[in-house]
């Protein structure tokens, strides 16, 4: 340029050029970038629905009718929700209020951003729950008067106030001993199988199992939930259960696991401790989760014995002693690692890795895709009052079959909101995160506390629902033959919308919508379907052929969400009924 500058109008021009060319090279390299991007590079929406929902979530479930039943304890004094019609609970041994006019249940209606109160009686703090094949939820134990209650709500259409069936209804006495702190699992032949409890080092049913003629059982020692418990920090509440595709089911409590045959009431097998010194259970509250069933491809484990592999993942916790340092005012930071282990492998082993920031009290659940969002939690301390600190506010999203351990955590947008103990997560059919709950007091505390009593309702829309990806969105039309129904082994179709010819894979999934409680999602499970062939009806019209769960030991009798999952974008659910 050094020539030009005795010419100055020269200069301009040629500068000028070259501005325009950088400027068209911007837009051509904008162009190319705007072709979808791996939807772990961004980084999810967080929308604030309600400011107050009257009541803090400990307790969720998603119901087949597109509402969520929620629930927090009813002796922490007046929820901010008032029972409707003037009703009021009557409870003398109630430690705050011996009457109570406030709801401490609801119904949420998804599609309406709404709320119905609900009349639940006794204390649901710390309990359990399941839904059965016919879509009701059983909920089971808690404390003080409520603590051997079980209490039943079926999903109903209608408002409850027009409509009393659409309320709790009660059966005291039912359990056979105190239930708090216990965990449950559907097993396949549609019955509730509840483990443990606070020194209840035993197991029993929902539906009781029949008894033999003069045997009088209705409960079963577990020696291993006694073996398990730490003399002062327990350690071993809400156990992890997980039903296998054998049917037998995997217990794992404090930093122990086993193979447990329930019907002979025996220990099949131990598998190897997790390695570290981090404690996983209440009220070292880490989370577990069984990671996707694939039913398509090779359909058998490595063992030979033509199951499906089942691998269990577990994360998060703290160390030893962390809760009764708490209790003095230390909050020792919480563990950083997960643990991986293949059960159905002949000698199971555990893989550890590491999350990018330390966590307790976090939930883990599938998402649609199959991969694993970890949300909520605390970097220091335990579950219990007052005994965390140092919120967790970014969700991690875990890439399942990424095949570096590197690369299979992302770190996602934070939520504005502390979410610590009895806060909970459930994912909707939509795709969305709905998010609630937090209180670390000993009762509602709003004030003058540096995390108060969160009444709020959240939702975090993961990367794959970024308006980016709306051209990759398929969208089912219709399941055929019967539309609402699959039975085993059978070859159903999917129907579906796509605005172009499918470059990527399809896969179809199935997912039972979780109790999610205490940090832990129990009853969540995601099986992985086996696609036969894909037929193109028109432009944009596809159906998939589609091979269903072969047994009610892998996919128990009841609700699951549909999704179709195009290059990593998945549809909304559509509800089906597993029948046989």
């Amino acid at each position: 340029m050094m020539e030009f500058k005795n010419h100055p109008f020269l200069f301009i021009i040629i500068n000028f050029f070259f501005f325009i060319f950088f400027i068209f090279s911007s837009i051509s390299s904008y162009q190319i970038q705007s072709f979808p991007l791996p939807p772990k590079i961004n980084g999810g929406k967080w929308v604030l629905l309600k400011q107050s929902i009257g009541i803090s979530a400990m307790h969720m479930q998603v119901l087949n009718n597109n509402k969520v039943v929620i629930f927090d304890r009813t002796d922490f004094g007046a929820s901010n929700l008032s029972l409707p019609f003037g009703v009021c609970r009557f409870d003398s041994n109630d430690v705050a209020l011996t009457t109570d006019c406030t709801a401490h249940s609801l119904i949420y209606d998804i599609s309406y951003n709404s709320i119905s109160p609900l009349m639940v009686q006794t204390d649901t703090w710390c309990s359990s729950g399941s839904v059965i094949s016919n879509g009701t939820l059983v909920q089971t134990g808690g404390y003080n008067d409520g603590d051997r209650v079980i209490r039943i709500i079926s999903p109903c259409q209608q408002q409850q106030q027009q409509n009393q069936n659409c309320d709790w209804i009660e059966v005291p006495e039912y359990l056979s001993v105190r239930r708090w702190y216990s965990s449950n699992q559907i097993l396949p032949d549609d019955r509730i199988i509840i483990v443990g409890g606070r020194r209840a080092f035993s197991y029993e049913f929902f539906p009781r199992k029949q008894q033999q003629p003069g045997t009088g059982n209705s409960s079963y020692y577990l020696g291993f939930l006694e073996e398990t418990r730490d003399h002062y920090d327990e350690n071993n509440l809400y156990p992890f259960l997980h039903l296998l595709p054998d049917g037998n089911l995997f217990i794992f409590a404090n930093r122990r696991s086993i193979l447990f045959d329930y019907t002979g009431n025996r220990v099949l097998q131990e598998y190897p401790m997790i390695p570290g010194d981090d404690k996983r259970n209440y009220p070292s509250t880490g989370s577990s989760v069984l990671l996707p069933i694939r039913l398509s491809g090779s359909n058998s484990s490595s063992s030979g014995n033509h199951l499906p592999e089942a691998e269990i993942m577990v994360c998060g916790g703290a160390p030893p002693g962390a809760y009764a340092q708490a209790q003095h005012g230390n909050y020792v930071g919480a563990s950083k690692t997960c643990g991986r282990i293949k059960v159905t492998d002949p000698k199971p082993e555990w893989i550890i890795e590491e999350m990018p920031m330390t966590r307790v009290m976090s939930d883990i659940l599938i998402l649609p895709t199959g991969d694993l969002i970890i949300i909520n939690g605390a970097h220091n301390g335990t579950a219990g009052w007052e005994s965390a600190v140092n919120p967790v506010l970014h969700p991690v999203l875990y890439l399942v079959n990424e095949p570096d351990p590197d690369q299979r955590f992302k770190v996602l947008n934070p939520s504005p909101i502390p979410r610590l103990y009895h806060s909970s997560a459930v994912l909707l059919p939509d795709g969305r995160i709905l998010v609630g709950g937090s209180n670390p007091h000993r009762l509602y505390n709003f004030t003058d506390v540096t995390y108060p009593t969160e009444l709020s309702l959240e939702a975090y829309s993961p990367p794959y629902l970024s308006d980016q990806y709306s051209n990759l969105r398929p969208r089912v039309i219709s399941v055929g033959p019967t539309g609402s129904s699959l039975i085993y082994q059978g070859m159903f179709t999917v129907t579906l919308y796509l605005p172009f010819y499918p470059e990527k894979d399809l896969s179809v999934t199935l997912l039972s919508p979780s109790f999610t409680t205490h940090s832990f999602a129990m009853n969540q499970r995601m099986l992985v379907l086996k696609v036969v062939s894909l037929l193109q009806l028109s432009t944009t019209v596809y159906q998939l052929s589609v091979i269903g769960p072969p047994t009610p030991k892998i996919a128990p009798r009841g609700y699951y969400m549909l999704f179709v999952v195009h290059d990593l974008i998945p549809s909304e659910g559509v509800w089906l009924k597993m029948e046989g």
